[in-house]
């Protein structure tokens, strides 16, 4: 399991980084060479960067990239970022159990224990998606809100939108480290205002929250506007 999860990081980032062009087959012997790893767990990847947006099924077995935008990533976060951060707006004025925030501090103290090593492995960062997506998806839970569970369940059909999704272009491992605790921290802060019924901050920090994925890959600086702007091309350095 941990071997496809691995393989499913590594693709993801070739994705973001152009190495995977879009409309591009990705082709299995060759990943398993380049990754040293037996076809198996990147047969296993492959379904779930589609199911991530990433990939799409091209003939009967294989698959290629999809082609997206810049644009349409930075708007799908955004979005994501604003829908969450009126579900934390609402869950306050609402009131929240104790039962709830037990959960989210669940979350920060897996999240801690990640970090209080000072640096981050491959599995620390596959742990971490795992832990965010859990954080995430229990706030937009804890509202029973069927209409903007689904909006957001769309958001994250766009490729790098869900929490779950994990991947940096070509940053050093130290500076990774630094994002996914700077991005931790916010966590606990969200959590903090949730606890004490402040809304409005809890809405301003989730919207802020996903900045730190933006930067992460590079897109911070990029705008919704930007449309016809591809993944390939920033990190080619021609946009």
């Amino acid at each position: 399991m941990r071997q496809q999860l691995q393989a499913t990081l590594r693709i993801r980032e070739m994705i973001l980084r152009g190495e995977l062009s879009p409309g591009q087959r990705v082709a299995e012997s060759a990943i398993a060479r380049q990754f040293d790893l037996s076809r198996t767990p990147i047969r296993q990847a492959l379904p779930a960067l589609a199911e991530e947006g990433l990939l799409v099924r091209t003939g009967k077995r294989g698959y290629a990239v999809r082609v997206f935008t810049i644009g349409e990533i930075v708007t799908a976060l955004d979005a994501r970022a604003t829908l969450e951060g009126m579900v934390a707006r609402l869950l306050t004025e609402r009131g929240v159990s104790n039962a709830f925030i037990r959960i989210l501090k669940r979350c920060l103290d897996q999240g801690d224990e990640l970090f209080a090593k000072g640096r981050l492995g491959k599995t620390d960062e596959i742990a971490y998606g795992e832990m965010n997506e859990r954080f995430h998806n229990s706030i937009v839970e804890a509202l029973e809100n069927n209409i903007i569970s689904d909006l957001i369940a769309r958001l994250h059909r766009v490729p790098f939108v869900a929490p779950l999704t994990i991947a940096f272009d070509a940053k050093e491992p130290r500076q990774i480290y630094d994002l996914l605790h700077h991005a931790h921290r916010q966590h606990h802060a969200i959590t903090d205002a949730l606890e004490n019924g402040q809304g409005a901050r809890a809405e301003a920090l989730l919207k802020e929250h996903v900045f730190s994925q933006k930067q992460s890959m590079n897109l911070a600086e990029h705008r919704p506007g930007m449309q016809h702007a591809s993944l390939a091309a920033v990190a080619a350095g021609r946009e």
